[in-house]
């Protein structure tokens, strides 16, 4: 009950005070995990299609990278080459424009984020990446690529 009128006269201080209060909305559960591309010294940039299993052009060199879109909130992604895990960077992304990601600028609302994969001298085998989501309906969702 305490917590209840904590909390109701928070409400009100602000209104009398004139301060805004913000409302978070909840963030977007998991829908989509994708390999976009997959880049090497050997092969350059390759796209990677919908329903592809393993890359076409045979990467190899010292820094292939391998790019994953998360559409919606992930509680912590889990990645690996053969079982061995895999090193990144995550940059938020805001929107689909043109059909182009785009990176988030001050304002704008976050709707996933774009993975970038440091194979870190790993050449050949089996990308997974999955992560589970941040809230309801909590469900987990994972992909696959063979690189080669």
């Amino acid at each position: 009950m305490k917590k209840c009128l904590v909390a109701a006269s928070g409400a009100w201080m602000a209104l009398i005070l004139g301060v805004q209060m913000a409302v978070a909305a909840s963030a977007p559960p998991l829908t989509q995990l994708k390999v976009l591309k997959v880049a090497s010294p050997s092969c350059g940039v390759e796209n990677i299609d919908e329903g592809q299993t393993r890359t076409r052009c045979d990467h190899n060199g010292p820094n292939i990278m391998v790019y994953v879109l998360e559409v919606g909130y992930g509680r912590e992604a889990h990645v690996a080459l053969d079982g061995f895990d895999v090193n990144g960077t995550r940059t938020a992304v805001c929107a689909f424009k043109n059909g182009n990601l785009t990176s988030c600028t001050a304002g704008e609302k976050t709707v996933g984020y774009l993975y970038a994969l440091d194979l870190a001298g790993k050449q050949e085998g089996t990308l997974t990446f999955s992560d589970t989501s941040i809230n309801a309906p909590g469900n987990t969702m994972s992909t696959q690529l063979y690189i080669k």
